[in-house]
């Protein structure tokens, strides 16, 4: 092709562009403002610029040698944004849309004005005197227009690198781009993740550079919406930010843990896993299960406030006062592992130690601001039976009778608002103490762990120095002290400096999984509950469930939930169940005999049906499980709760049945035997989602059942 007849092809080509572009936008649907006007800004460049491309043909202007290579990587740009706007949908990020769509602007506008001056230099000959009149106006245009209001303070915010976020920035993008709820600010940061996640699977660097400034950008709004109260109402009343939903910002009415050990609310958290996204939204952690497990620590902290303030910040979920955890009111995973046994809030899945309160609510550094709060409630409920677990400590030192105490959610039994271990202490007075736990007399010995003990159950601070001063392993060589309380108090100090992360490697890396075994066998009561709870505590860890699997630990857990106390049996079947998470322990689980007991469990009298079931639902996606669940007689009981058990109990149960029944057909005729078509069309109809989904399955696959043997009774 002869080179002007090129050039000529790359105007012609480019024009063409423009109309369809133009012709775009005319037909799109409405889009949020300041990427609506990016697009507009957009038609209106080209727009103008088209009359000079046309009037270029029309006069057959000579052209500059490099308008070719200019008109096509304008035509480039075009077709890159008839691109952005074609997959533009209204659930992708705002502030990533605005970022690109300025940028497409600006460098639409760039390159057209190259075309220009590009064409004013070929301007030489009489006909082009109008071209060049127009092209003059279109250029003064083009060097006035200015960016969108919106990227203007994006951009500020994005090249304010290491600097403290300016507050006015992050005002005017709130309200430029109408993130003014709780709910638009939410929809923002799961598409902002979703915009991560898709730059991550096609690996372009540039934008995934890109996008993680935008979502510090998103972070450091909600970070300002937090700090400001912005969407705040007047008449509201201001809850503590720590009952905030890390992902919502919302005050939490159904608080859940995540995999991550973080807490959110429920709706939130099922809304950014609906998503796809499957990274804790706060730690960035890969999440390794997407179960959502209740916190009813948080929960009864939120109500306990709500009734102090006079407020009904519950009013719309499962609040009433005095009976917040009520059995039936149980929820169907473990969990938030926070038992309030002795405040008599006796649900199913609550349990008495957590992963750590920091996961209860939602990061360590809300710790302090909670005990504070705590602390000040404290004086109203000293007649008030309370939990084992304070908003810092996991333990549970007392026995099950104690009535009253001075610390709201206390650890154990005993009075210890006035004993000066809440305060911070010292390395010093620590080495101190680690001498004496080395000492050759037993009294020493267990007055230095019982310091340790109560010097670690209020205090972060303090669970960090003990960690770091070496007390770990001088504990660890107590748990197999002949003496039972010497034992007890060194056991229930590990659960508390298991708290934190640091230590909970540290404790692996001593070599505790042994030594607390052997407490499980040999400790007395309190012992042996507090070395269940922490086996669940370093379960938590990555490596925690493979590694505790395959030592002993199974068998010993299954021999407390056997035999065990009341709260024996719940840690134990906590920490089987977290257990249970890592595919490989659940064959170990059965075959150690847990079936049975758990079966026996789901009797209503012993208090534990919604743990014992929620475990035997881990347990029958294998087969040796669902074996021993029919093996055990555990399909009547299964069938007895999804008629008239608990809202969580039920669904739990209506899975079991169902793994059951998909995988046998002697399975499905008991169960069937058992009457169980008439409790499953009643959940199917008034369950939870998940429970009318299962009773739904197992209702067609009766159905089907039905039919292939009516079919191969006629063959």
């Amino acid at each position: 092709m002869h080179i002007g007849q090129t050039k000529t092809a790359s105007v012609k080509c480019l024009i063409n562009s423009i109309s369809r572009f133009v012709l775009l936008v005319s037909c799109q649907t409405v889009k949020p403002i300041p990427f609506q006007k990016i697009c507009n800004n957009m038609v209106g460049v080209l727009k103008r610029l088209k009359p000079v491309l046309d009037d270029i043909m029309d006069y057959n202007v000579p052209l500059h040698e490099n308008l070719c290579i200019v008109c096509e990587e304008l035509d480039i740009r075009v077709n890159e944004a008839r691109d952005f706007i074609e997959k533009w949908g209204p659930k992708m990020s705002k502030i990533y849309s605005v970022l690109q769509s300025g940028t497409l602007l600006i460098k639409i506008q760039n390159t057209s004005l190259d075309i220009c001056h590009m064409i004013v230099k070929s301007l030489l000959s009489p006909p082009s005197a109008s071209v060049l009149a127009n092209l003059q106006h279109y250029i003064e245009e083009l060097q006035c227009l200015k960016k969108e209001t919106a990227m203007v303070f994006i951009e500020k915010e994005l090249e304010n690198r290491n600097i403290e976020p300016c507050n006015e920035n992050l005002k005017e993008i709130i309200e430029l781009l109408n993130l003014t709820s709780n709910q638009e600010l939410l929809n923002e940061t799961i598409a902002v993740e979703k915009e991560r996640l898709n730059a991550g699977e096609h690996k372009v660097k540039g934008n995934m550079e890109e996008i993680n400034q935008v979502v510090n950008l998103v972070r450091n709004l909600r970070d300002y919406v937090v700090k400001t109260e912005y969407f705040a109402v007047e008449s509201d009343v201001s809850f503590p930010p720590y009952f905030r939903c890390p992902l919502s910002l919302e005050l939490m009415l159904d608080p859940v843990i995540v995999a991550s050990g973080q807490t959110y609310e429920r709706q939130s958290i099922q809304k950014w896993l609906d998503h796809g996204l499957n990274v804790c939204p706060k730690t960035r952690q890969r999440l390794t299960h997407t179960n959502l497990i209740p916190n009813y620590t948080v929960k009864a902290m939120i109500s306990t406030w709500s009734d102090e303030n006079n407020t009904n910040c519950l009013s719309n979920s499962e609040h009433n006062t005095g009976n917040v955890f009520e059995e039936q009111k149980g929820d169907n995973s473990f969990g938030s592992h926070v038992e309030i046994e002795k405040w008599e809030l006796q649900s199913p899945y609550i349990h008495s130690r957590s992963e750590s309160f920091s996961s209860s609510i939602s990061s360590s550094d809300c710790l302090l601001a909670v005990s504070k709060d705590v602390s000040r409630m404290s004086d109203k409920h000293q007649n008030v039976k309370v939990s084992s677990v304070d908003p810092g400590g996991m333990e549970n030192g007392g026995n099950n009778n104690s009535n009253t105490t001075n610390s709201y959610l206390g650890v154990d039994s005993h009075l210890v608002s006035n004993s000066g271990f809440s305060e911070l202490t010292t390395s010093s007075h620590v080495n101190k103490l680690i001498k004496d736990l080395r000492s050759q007399s037993i009294e020493a010995q267990t007055s230095a762990a019982e310091e340790l003990r109560l010097l670690t159950k209020h205090n972060t601070e303090n669970r960090i120095i003990v960690g770091q001063c070496g007390a770990i392993t001088h504990l660890l060589s107590l748990l197999y002290s002949d003496a039972k309380v010497t034992q007890e108090h060194a056991v229930t100090a590990l659960l508390n400096l298991s708290i934190n992360e640091d230590n909970k490697a540290l404790i692996m890396e001593a070599g505790a999984i042994e030594p607390l075994i052997h407490v499980l066998k040999a400790g007395n009561d309190g012992a042996k509950e507090n070395s269940a709870a922490t086996l669940f505590s370093l379960s938590v860890m990555e490596n925690g469930k493979a590694k505790i699997g395959r030592s002993g630990a199974v068998k010993a857990l299954v021999e407390l939930l056997a035999s065990g106390t009341i709260r024996g049996k719940k840690d134990a079947a906590t920490a089987l169940y977290n257990l249970s998470i890592f595919h490989d322990n659940k064959a170990r689980i059965v075959q150690a005999g847990a079936v049975q007991f758990l079966v026996r469990l789901t009797d209503p009298a012993d208090g534990m049906v919604d743990k014992a079931v929620a475990l035997l639902s881990n347990l029958s996606t294998i087969s040796e499980g669902r074996l021993e669940i029919a093996r055990e007689g555990g399909i009547p009981s299964l069938v007895e709760i999804v008629e008239s058990g608990s809202q969580r109990g039920k669904e739990n149960a209506a899975s079991i049945l169902l793994q059951l029944c998909l995988h046998s057909s002697r399975f499905c005729t008991l169960v069937l035997q058992e009457g169980a078509v008439p409790p499953l069309v009643a959940l199917s109809q008034s369950g939870t989602p998940r429970a009318k989904e299962k009773a739904q399955q197992l209702l067609s696959h009766f159905r089907n059942q039905r039919e292939g043997a009516k079919t191969k009774g006629k063959s």
